[in-house]
């Protein structure tokens, strides 16, 4: 049975892609088309701020490109050299709280330690903050996208816990989306599953799987690879036959297969 994986793949140096190579495992055949493009903006207020440690009481990722921004300004040289020899030490001494195990090993690819990787989403992970913060702590340091949800700021916000965010990529369309998904869908036909993994995802493929799918899109069982964007298809208007319990190939590929033999019970 195919499986339409509708994200990014994963680095090319770092091996196949685990949710191909998980979906594997139940005898799926999975296909990646990258959905989102990226442009990294403020990199150098980004750095100007990672050189001050002292003003911050830690840092907030919920997405892995924030990481690659801080990854980005540390490709230079003189950046590099300061992160290693003091300011990665520095930011040791403070939390470096993750929403998910992604966001953690990239953490740890810039030598700092994560924390509260098992929350999972934006909510639990700011129940996980606010239950080791106090209103009196230094701002934590939010690097994030244009398009972030305002669950975790609002909830840090209404216990008092300060949070400065600073928006370091913008998030658009792939330019070659449109074409992969006919190129996917005039070859392959339709598949027993399409997974989505961000709302911006819904908004961008949507339109035009339910063209490309015309009546056959009520035989597609839909996926989410979180509560977020399981909202986004349910307010589209769609389905959801299956939520990953954690943002894990793992969960994931559990979850589409008892999505599947359940319809064909």
């Amino acid at each position: 049975m195919k499986v339409l994986l509708l994200k990014d793949p994963k680095d090319k140096d770092s091996g196949p892609d685990p949710y191909i190579k998980e979906l594997g495992l139940y005898g799926f055949e999975a296909t990646l088309i990258p959905v989102l493009s990226f442009e990294f903006v403020a990199l150098e207020s980004l750095f100007e701020k990672l050189s001050h440690p002292e003003c911050y009481g830690g840092l907030v990722f919920t997405s892995p490109r924030a990481l690659e921004a801080i990854k980005l300004c540390l490709k230079e040289n003189s950046k590099n050299e300061a992160w290693l020899k003091s300011l990665k030490q520095r930011w040791n001494t403070k939390p470096a709280y993750v929403v998910g195990k992604a966001t953690a090993s990239l953490v740890e690819e810039i030598g700092l330690i994560p924390q509260g990787e098992k929350s999972g989403n934006a909510e639990k992970l700011a129940e996980y903050i606010c239950s080791r913060e106090k209103p009196t702590s230094s701002a934590l340091l939010f690097p994030c996208g244009a398009l972030k949800r305002e669950a975790l700021p609002t909830a840090l916000r209404e216990k008092g816990i300060p949070l400065e965010s600073l928006t370091v990529y913008q998030t658009t369309q792939h330019p070659d989306l449109q074409e992969s998904l006919s190129s996917y869908f005039s070859q392959q036909g339709i598949p027993a599953s399409i997974v989505f993994f961000s709302p911006s995802g819904v908004k961008f493929c949507l339109q035009h799987i339910q063209k490309l799918s015309g009546d056959f899109v009520n035989h597609i069982k839909f996926a989410a690879i979180g509560p977020t964007t399981a909202e986004a298809l349910e307010a589209a208007g769609l389905p959801v036959s299956c939520t990953a319990e954690s943002p894990t190939p793992q969960d994931l590929a559990a979850g589409i297969q008892k999505a599947l033999r359940l319809q064909n019970c």
